[in-house]
């Protein structure tokens, strides 16, 4: 398993501690499928995995509904070396400063990247900026989609990493970037297609909802359209779905009652709590 790649962002609910778990769950001969599909993005670690490891799947399509990383992804696809120019430039900007200077320019960035008027590049460097600047590289909006995570105390993290946007620029070049609803994925999907569904967690717990990654949220009714929808890709396609595990709530098991569900442990190191973080069953769903 080769995993030199690397996600480019800090991402809540990443898979890249999972992927040797997952990984032995993908369907058997997989690099004889014709297209890969991942709706709910995010960091992005299992699509650059797939990328790296499986070259000979034609067309691999990525999707989110947060239209900021979505042009992140454009960005680092299209202008890698004027992104890194930027990024540069935070960076050495950012080490100069002492701790109170340096919160000052992350709130600073913080509210230009909430102005909206932005190109696609600076955009893209202002959402690298402050996933890596940000209190524990979460992504999280208010109702107005304004970006309100708080300054995350960081002496020197590495905001420029040159040599992953130039290699995660190459593997790019095969992709389809869509942004929008996960549903917009279903017309390149035509039959020996494996899709991997990462959605917003459904919550263990009132206190574990952590699911503004976009304003409008990811509900229980939401959760349940998602199960349909999987529903519907059965015909001639295999897919994976990853999502909570709370061994109280028997959600999953009555919306996937038809397929196969696994549990694995997961560590994570993202969370707005510390109580949030550390170990935790995840289940895995497929319909194979």
């Amino acid at each position: 398993m080769q995993t030199d790649v690397k996600p480019f962002l800090k991402w809540a609910g990443g898979k890249a501690q999972l992927l040797p778990q997952i990984n032995k769950v993908f369907p058997s001969q997989l690099e004889q499928f014709d297209t890969f599909a991942e709706p709910f993005v995010g960091g992005g670690a299992v699509v650059f995995y797939i990328l790296e490891n499986y070259p000979r799947i034609k067309n691999i399509i990525i999707n989110d509904i947060n239209s900021r990383l979505i042009k992140t992804y454009i960005a680092v696809k299209e202008s890698p070396r004027e992104l890194v120019a930027f990024l540069e430039e935070f960076q050495y900007k950012y080490w100069e400063l002492d701790h109170k200077s340096q919160r000052l320019l992350y709130l600073a960035k913080r509210e230009r990247f909430n102005t909206g008027k932005l190109t696609i590049v600076e955009l893209a460097s202002l959402f690298i900026f402050l996933n890596k600047t940000c209190f524990n590289g979460l992504y999280r909006v208010n109702k107005k989609n304004e970006f309100n995570v708080p300054f995350g105390e960081y002496r020197k993290p590495l905001i420029c990493n040159r040599k992953l946007i130039a290699r995660l620029s190459e593997l790019l070049q095969k992709v389809t970037i869509l942004e929008g609803d996960y549903t917009c994925t279903l017309d390149f999907l035509h039959g020996r297609s494996f899709v991997y569904f990462d959605p917003p967690y459904k919550p263990v717990s009132n206190t574990s909802n952590f699911t503004s990654y976009s304003a409008a949220g990811f509900n229980d009714t939401q959760q349940t359209r998602l199960a349909s929808f999987c529903k519907t890709l059965d015909a001639g396609n295999k897919w994976m779905l990853s999502n909570s595990c709370n061994g109280d709530d028997n959600f999953f098991r009555k919306h996937y009652r038809n397929y196969t569900i696994r549990q694995i442990t997961a560590r994570r190191s993202i969370g707005a709590k510390s109580n949030s973080r550390g170990n935790t069953r995840e289940l895995l769903i497929t319909n194979y």
